[in-house]
């Protein structure tokens, strides 16, 4: 099962938004994320979070619908998103998918970006925006791309070193590489064909890359 958690960040586009949603998808309203779910038409299955974002009346409208709220203290020690995605993966996600996580405050920008590496998850975590997509590569894992010839690719360190970077099919190829933390050198690459791959020995690696926005429902 794939969980959608909505975030509490600025949506711009919600048609290209709505547009990564399959039927069977599990949605969850990380605090005021749960207004972007209602925004697309939809109902959430479970909201989470100190609810100090969601007016009272909604979480109350919500609530005799049949919605599932999972209320925390305001003096809590994880943040809304951090306990949207525990509260996905017991009901059992195997996928995550994170829209609205973007925009707004810097500081929370940085940190819903970055809780991909926070630990190595028991289901995979991607990072969706627009037609981008942000995850998490760590030491021998393999990420394997099916975007169009020409889209950009990056790769940032996010440990103080990631070795043994490998690219098959891209533009400029690497490999048996290292990058240290804060280097640039992976930015802005490109599939030169397709299937491309990345691989690393160890370290984490934060990959972006664009995707088609069709999602696959029937996987």
């Amino acid at each position: 099962m794939r969980a959608i958690v909505f975030v509490n960040g600025m949506v711009e586009n919600y048609e290209r938004l709505g547009s990564w949603l399959c039927p069977d998808d599990l949605l969850v309203g990380a605090d005021g994320g749960t207004l972007h779910i209602l925004a697309l038409g939809k109902r959430p299955h479970v909201v989470v979070g100190d609810l100090d974002s969601l007016p009272d009346y909604t979480v109350a409208a919500l609530e005799s619908e049949g919605v599932q709220i999972e209320r925390h203290r305001p003096d809590k020690s994880q943040t809304d998103l951090e306990l949207a995605i525990e509260r996905a993966l017991r009901e059992g996600a195997d996928e995550i998918l994170l829209l609205g996580a973007l925009g707004g405050r810097l500081d929370q920008t940085l940190a819903n970006l970055l809780i991909l590496a926070q630990r190595e998850w028991s289901a995979p975590i991607r990072l969706a925006e627009g037609e981008q997509v942000a995850q998490v590569v760590r030491g021998g894992e393999q990420l394997t791309l099916h975007g169009q010839i020409g889209s950009i690719v990056s790769a940032i360190p996010l440990s103080p070193q990631v070795t043994g970077i490998t690219y098959t099919g891209m533009r400029y190829p690497l490999q048996n590489a290292t990058l240290s933390f804060g280097s640039t050198r992976g930015i802005s690459n490109e599939i030169a064909g397709t299937p491309a791959t990345i691989r690393i020995n160890s370290g984490l690696l934060l990959v972006v890359y664009h995707v088609d926005l069709i999602p696959d429902c029937g996987a």
